[in-house]
This record gives structure tokens, C-alpha cells and sequence, in this order.
């Protein structure tokens, strides 16, 4: 259980950062670099709904990566219900859709959409709300769609050691509506799969039959 520290109590490895205590001398030295950035991109910093505007964006941007602070409380789990010998298999738990948001790392532009997060448990069981914060500590930080979702996975099996792990994210990107091709329809979705949902396809499939059928956007 060690190495859950580095996973859900601060940054993952191997890209740590250093600590996010930031001095008052530090945010004056970035609202005046981010108020530089503004008025040179054409914004008028001299009316009274834009003087703030260089401070609420950092404070924004700060609380949209507080991923990097980590969540003690997911160090959290309880013995399994399973009343047979611990090897037993329990029917897999599946949660979602979990809402997210997240900054893509290549244009930290945001980029949102749904989780849902499967487990066939093994001793340990979590609670339900612990899901919502593995998907919501990973996503608040500077990613890409494909790495959040091996670091929930990941970080679940940590966790738990169960029999195996589902994560299907489904998003979209505003770095592909508001620049470049500006796609305005398209998704992306991404799964993956740990430990028996790798070798069961009717485990993969009761899982997505089951996320297909709770689809948040339709």
C-alpha cells in the first residue's frame, strides 16, 4: 500500500512538481506576467470588469489543477462483502457517468465529458464516492485524455487489488473546436482494461452494454 502516496496523495510519478505553496511575491510576479499576456493579445485591462481579471485567472487556473495536491481520502477501502474464501468472485461494480474537466497539456485548453469506472472487487471494496474522486483527482491536472485514463485505472488497482478494472471516458476538446480544425461535433473516447476484463469479453461486454445505456448525451 506504500506506493498509493505518490499516486493519490500528491503528483504522479514520474512527473512530480514541485510544491504548489505559491509566496505572495510569486502570484504578483504571475498577474503581472499574465496582465502583460492580456493587454499584448488585445484585452483592455483598465475597466472595472477586467482590472481583476489577470488575478481570477490564475486563482481559476490553480483550482482547475488542484489534482496535484492529491486526496487522502482515497486511501479509503473496506474488506470485501464476499462471505466464501477470498478468492470468490463478486459481480463487477460499475459507477458513472462521473462528470469531468480537465486541461489538455498541449494547448491547456479544457477539455470535458464522462467516466464510468468498473471493478470486479477481490478483499477490498471501495465506497461509491471514492470513484468520483480517483476521476476527479487525475483530471484536474494538466493531462491528456489517454493518460487520465490509465492513472485511474492504475491507481484503482493500487487501491484494491481487485479482479479487474474498466475506465471508459468519453470527452470533448476544445482544442479541436476553437483552434485548428475546429471540429465542433466530434468525441473522443478511450478504455481501458485491467486484469480479467483483458481476457473476458462478456465481462467487457456487460460493461459497455452498461455504460452504453446510461449515455449522458443524449
Amino acid at each position: 500500500m506504500a506506493a498509493l502516496s505518490t499516486h493519490l496523495l500528491g503528483p504522479a510519478a514520474p512527473r512530480q512538481v514541485a510544491s504548489r505553496a505559491i509566496s505572495p511575491e510569486d502570484w504578483q510576479r504571475y498577474e503581472t506576467a499574465m496582465g502583460e499576456i492580456f493587454t499584448a493579445f488585445g484585452m483592455d485591462l483598465e475597466t472595472p470588469g477586467t482590472a481583476l481579471t489577470p488575478t481570477r485567472f490564475l486563482k481559476a487556473l490553480h483550482d482547475a489543477t488542484s489534482g496535484y495536491d492529491g486526496d487522502p481520502k482515497l486511501l479509503t477501502a473496506f474488506p470485501t462483502e464476499c462471505r466464501c474464501d477470498s478468492g470468490c468472485l463478486v459481480s463487477q461494480v460499475i459507477e458513472g457517468p462521473i462528470s469531468f474537466y480537465s486541461l489538455c497539456e498541449h494547448h491547456s485548453l479544457p477539455f470535458h465529458g464522462f467516466a464510468h469506472v468498473g471493478y470486479v472487487a477481490h478483499d477490498r471494496i471501495i465506497g461509491i464516492s471514492k470513484l468520483t474522486r480517483l476521476v476527479r483527482l487525475y483530471a484536474r491536472r494538466f493531462t491528456v485524455q489517454e493518460r487520465l485514463g490509465e492513472q485511474i485505472a492504475t491507481a484503482l488497482e493500487e487501491l484494491m487489488e481487485p479482479h479487474g478494472v474498466a475506465v471508459h471516458l468519453e470527452a470533448v476538446h476544445l482544442c479541436t473546436q476553437m483552434r485548428g480544425v475546429r471540429e465542433e461535433h466530434s468525441k473522443t473516447v478511450t478504455s481501458m482494461w485491467r486484469g480479467g476484463y483483458t481476457e473476458d469479453a462478456e465481462l467487457r461486454r456487460e460493461f459497455l452494454d452498461e455504460v452504453r445505456s446510461r449515455n449522458p448525451w443524449s
